[in-house]
């Protein structure tokens, strides 16, 4: 896809959060910092669309984006279930400013901000068996990242051998499966092998599908990248 394609009021839209500014350069995205205490993308409020479950708020949260020099495609929200939009809710979490919590029975993710605020993502979880809980640190961040699935994957699923550590990793694209954006989550300064990640299965989203990380619409995950800050202390709470 060449990178001189005009660039929409839509896409530039999409690339923020619920109204909330940021600036595009090249095909990546940068937002602004939120000033301390305020609250610019709007009003605390759940998302109720009308019953064409359509809006143009939610066409451009969700709609297609260009970005890194790929083609995000748009998602179909309407077919999703409206809470697991991403929204800005009063914070249930009680932890402090710009801690990631997982709630993993409710499939949402909370950014905790200041002023009693969160931001609120829906999201995919492990499946029975697959799942990671407690308390570490997002030590690392990637746009567009390689994905090595580790050797027990490989043990059960031996065609993903070509994309081992050995073998280099399956690069970062739209068939990736770490999607868009890929945040690592250490423990005591290693590697816990889980992610917050971007996919493209927005029919994923609200169950329990994956291989034990937690997993965003692409949509999301670059919002949530742009918006966490650096090292920061994340729970999965069971």
């Amino acid at each position: 896809m060449s990178s001189s394609k005009p660039i929409s009021r839509r896409t530039l839209l999409s690339l923020t959060g619920i109204g909330a500014a940021s600036l595009l350069a090249g095909c990546t995205t940068t937002a602004r910092p939120l000033p301390s205490g305020t609250r610019p993308d709007g009003p605390v409020r759940e998302i109720t669309p009308p019953p064409s479950g359509r809006t143009a708020e939610l066409d451009a949260m969700y709609g297609e984006m260009y970005d890194g020099g790929f083609v995000i495609p748009a998602v179909p929200y309407w077919r999703i279930p409206p809470r697991f939009y991403r929204q800005r809710v009063v914070d249930p979490t009680g932890e402090a400013p710009g801690t990631v919590v997982v709630d993993t029975p409710k499939r949402f993710l909370y950014l905790v901000e200041s002023g009693g605020t969160a931001m609120r993502y829906g999201v995919g979880i492990g499946r029975d068996g697959f799942e990671w809980g407690g308390q570490g640190v997002i030590q690392w961040r990637q746009k567009w990242p390689k994905w090595t699935p580790p050797d027990e994957m490989i043990a059960r699923q031996p065609e993903l051998e070509k994309y081992s550590v050995r073998n280099g990793g399956k690069p970062g694209g739209i068939d990736n499966p770490l999607g868009a954006r890929a945040l690592y989550i250490f423990q005591n300064g290693q590697d816990t092998l889980y992610r917050l990640h971007g996919s493209p299965e927005w029919n994923s989203i609200g169950k329990a599908v994956s291989s034990g990380c937690v997993r965003l619409m692409n949509q999301d995950v670059i919002d949530l990248y742009e918006r966490v800050p650096s090292k920061a202390k994340i729970l999965v709470r069971q």
